[in-house]
């Protein structure tokens, strides 16, 4: 670790969080200890964190306090963590018909967030001081896995409106002081690419933040071009707020020269998991608690697919208890090599809409059509989109015309997987535009799999 960045790490930002009244200096040295307790000791610390939240909203939080009378539910009769499964679920539809009555009687300064709402209507909610500070601690601690740390350099590539619309003075002073720099991800023209590389060369960053379709894009421009950028010192590459496939982790690492890290969670459900240098994909125990749950909200066990349900234990001031996230996920039974007790999420599969529906109602994962297009040649970019069982559009970005023989061969490739009689409607566009938020989804289904 630099001089400067000790300095910044250990004086500078800590300062910046108890002017913004945040605990997450404390926190994130408590889970440096508590991320090497055994199962045992980590579930014991969340029942008595999830007997205190359900205590207190049942107490002060409208929703909670009327939900619980109406299902005969007292927190004081909580005897385990499988007791949880006992309360409905919360989803974004009762978030919205409820916003008011879930905030804490006793809540203080809570700030208003929104969802980027990529795949929908955008939520708004409420968070408050505790569960900022965790977070930002959860998030701090994974960080420091990999050998870097708040202070080094760092280039993020963004397209929260959220983010990029917050840049006022105060806010790019600390980002020069936490060396952070900013890079918006909506736009991707080549010329644009152009100076993303020559920034990140300029800056010779540790590590690199952002969605893994535009780290990869930037990558493959990179390559494209013969713009060397492994040799510039990068250690490590966060991606999150997307699905990561393997060719962009590999796409990302070979460019880069550096290992790719995956992180799992979102403004809403908080710093869900992350991965560690081995590959382990822990889940912030100490903070969540992760269910996996069929299709009627009865909870699986390790090893099955189905909906991920979480309940953040710092979110007295506006509760996300038992909610849907819409992704679809297996926990692991395993423990990792790393030798932490966080437990571990197998997989996370994607979002229950980049799941496709067969006209005989089987359902499969995008990737069964995105390997199709992946194979073949001239191909560099593609969006597939389900508005129905009886129609699938598929867009392409091709280095010329597609020919009459590769349409057909898409058609009869897609076809063999959704139905015979299924219409693939194939058009050929200059570029394919981002979602709202600046992320990009090869697939979206508007056929509901969950």
């Amino acid at each position: 670790m630099s001089l400067y960045t000790s300095l910044i790490s250990s004086l500078v930002f800590p300062l910046h969080e108890r002017i913004k009244n945040h605990s997450s200096v404390a926190v994130r040295k408590e889970m440096e200890l508590s991320q090497w307790w055994d199962t045992r000791h980590l579930e014991a610390f969340q029942f008595a964190k999830l007997q205190r939240l359900l205590t207190h909203v049942e107490a002060h939080v409208p929703y909670y306090r009327n939900l619980f009378t109406s299902i005969g539910f007292k927190a004081s009769h909580l005897r385990s963590l499988a007791d949880l499964a006992r309360l409905p679920l919360l989803d974004k539809p009762k978030i919205r018909a409820n916003t008011e009555a879930l905030k804490s009687a006793n809540g203080r300064d809570l700030a208003r967030f929104n969802t980027g709402g990529s795949s929908g209507e955008p939520l708004i909610f409420y968070i408050g001081k505790e569960r900022i500070s965790h977070d930002v601690a959860a998030k701090w601690r994974a960080t420091r896995w990999w050998d870097v740390d708040i202070g080094d350099p760092e280039v993020v590539i963004w397209g929260s409106p959220i983010e990029l619309g917050a840049q006022d003075s105060l806010r790019a002073l600390r980002d020069k002081l936490l060396r952070t720099c900013l890079l918006p991800a909506f736009e991707m023209s080549a010329q644009k690419l152009d100076r993303f590389l020559q920034e990140i060369r300029a800056i010779r960053p540790k590590m690199l933040f952002g969605y893994p379709s535009a780290l990869s894009h930037i990558a493959r421009h990179a390559e494209a071009c013969g713009c060397r950028m492994d040799d510039l010192g990068i250690r490590v590459a966060f991606v999150t707020s997307e699905r990561l496939y393997d060719e962009q982790r590999q796409q990302i690492s070979k460019t880069f020269g550096c290992s790719v890290a995956n992180g799992y969670g979102g403004r809403d459900a908080g710093f869900i998991a992350h991965e560690c240098p081995q590959g382990g994909m822990h889940i912030t125990a100490e903070d969540i608690i992760v269910e996996i749950v069929d299709q009627q909200g009865i909870p699986l066990p390790c090893g099955e697919a189905g909906e991920i349900i979480v309940t953040h234990l710092a979110t007295g001031d506006f509760p996300f208890i038992r909610y849907r996230t819409g992704d679809i996920g297996v926990l692991d039974s395993k423990p990792c090599i790393c030798g932490r007790g966080l437990p571990l999420i197998k997989k996370i599969q994607g979002r229950s809409s980049d799941f496709l529906v067969a006209q005989d109602g089987t359902v499969m994962h995008g990737l069964a059509l995105i390997y199709i297009l992946r194979e073949l040649p001239h191909i560099s970019n593609f969006k597939i989109v389900q508005e129905s069982l009886d129609l699938t559009r598929v867009w392409v970005v091709g280095e010329a015309k597609l020919c009459p023989k590769t349409i057909a061969r898409i058609e009869r490739g897609f076809k063999g997987r959704l139905g015979q009689a299924v219409n693939i409607a194939i058009e050929e566009v200059a570029e394919i535009p981002l979602e709202k938020s600046g992320k990009f989804r090869y697939v979206v289904s508007k056929v509901a799999t969950v």
